[in-house]
């Protein structure tokens, strides 16, 4: 934090209506080129997205399970397919990281518990797991078989340093619609998705949106509400 500290405040803002994802790329791209000419701040995105699927550039094409089920868009950020619906809080993260020290792994560790933080405070213990990226909710009952859920996955990209794309926690989307892809990956029937409401927290968006900036300026440092992009 003490580097942070030392940076303007992070510009804050949020999309009260849905907004397209080709929309939404093209505001990121936009954006994250000024920040690399400094002639644009920080800023985080938050917002909803109409149902879609996102292909990473990792993303297999055996992994679209029903490819007819929900648009498909190509994206530039690193990972697989994932899903965007309502009731999932994206936030789409555009930080200069030559200004926060050029270590993308650390970035992605602090994205990592700016969630966990995050979900702490609805008393739910998010997890890191090696080699499955974003962050877990422990579901194994006592004697039963292992059982782990994803509740918030990351997929950025750096450009010049820039970060865009960002994370998305899931706060009460249709889980159903995960079923046509196979999420990050990972087809092992241990691992699936969740979300608050899922879990039994009936959390809206406003108090997800709340304990989001609470614990990003814990990780990342001050922010200030601006209008949305788009």
């Amino acid at each position: 934090m003490s580097q942070s500290k030392q940076l303007p405040p992070v510009e804050w803002a949020i999309s009260e209506a849905r907004v397209p994802y080709p929309d939404a790329v093209a505001a990121m791209e936009a954006r994250a080129a000024a920040i690399a000419k400094s002639e644009a701040g920080e800023l985080i995105w938050l917002l909803e997205h109409d149902p879609l699927y996102t292909a990473g550039t990792s993303a297999k094409s055996d992994d679209l399970t029903d490819p007819d089920r929900l648009p498909v868009f190509e994206t530039g950020r690193g990972g697989e397919y994932t899903y965007h619906g309502p009731g999932q809080r994206v936030a789409y993260v555009m930080l200069d990281l030559t200004r926060r020290g050029r270590d993308a792994r650390k970035f992605v560790r602090d994205l990592e518990e700016w969630i966990i933080s995050t979900l702490d405070a609805f008393n739910v213990k998010g997890e890191r797991r090696c080699g499955r990226v974003g962050v877990w909710v422990d579901r194994t009952q006592p004697g039963g078989p292992e059982r782990e859920d994803k509740i918030a996955a990351i997929g950025i990209r750096l450009r010049r340093w820039v970060s865009f794309h960002g994370i998305a926690l899931n706060v009460e989307p249709n889980l159903d619609d995960f079923s046509g892809i196979t999420p990050c990956g990972i087809a092992d029937p241990r691992y699936g998705v969740t979300s608050l409401v899922d879990l039994g927290l009936p959390v809206t968006m406003d108090e997800a949106d709340m304990a989001l900036k609470t614990s990003f300026e814990q990780v990342f440092g001050p922010v200030r509400p601006v209008k949305a992009p788009v």
